[in-house]
């Protein structure tokens, strides 16, 4: 957990934010997960891209998503211990079981690309069979 203060104009602490981020680091390849992933254009799909916006007189944006891992499924079960300073008590050996895949989760990516494509092949695009 990563706590954080939002603070009001005055300079009072207004709230805490707090991120949950999964310690990836303990996680076994072959058990846990199987893959690893990391979704990457090549340069000449990106000089493509940049041809034809320069072409057709088009914008230009990047985008950044700060809570997309958080939009994919998970295939299976992943269970978590509760976060230090978060303990329930009374039941400090409970687990929780994660239904979305969070930031640190090896198989985050794979899983967020996977809703990816689902959703934009859905809506009636293709897939490039060149840079897929």
């Amino acid at each position: 957990m990563d706590p954080k203060r939002k603070m009001k104009v005055d300079g009072l602490i207004n709230n805490y934010k707090a991120i949950l981020v999964i310690q990836g680091f303990r996680q076994k390849e072959g058990t846990d997960f199987f893959d690893t992933y990391a979704p990457i254009a090549r340069i000449s799909t990106i000089r493509l891209m940049l041809a034809l916006a320069a072409i057709h007189n088009l914008v230009i944006r990047q985008m950044d998503v700060k809570t997309a891992f958080l939009n994919g499924d998970l295939d299976d079960k992943i269970y978590i211990k509760q976060p230090e300073g978060f303990v329930m008590p009374g039941n400090e050996h409970n687990v929780y079981k994660l239904k979305k895949s969070l930031y640190g989760l090896k198989k985050a990516p794979k899983q967020w690309h996977q809703k990816f494509d689902d959703v934009v092949l859905s809506n009636g695009f293709a897939l490039n069979q060149a840079d897929k």
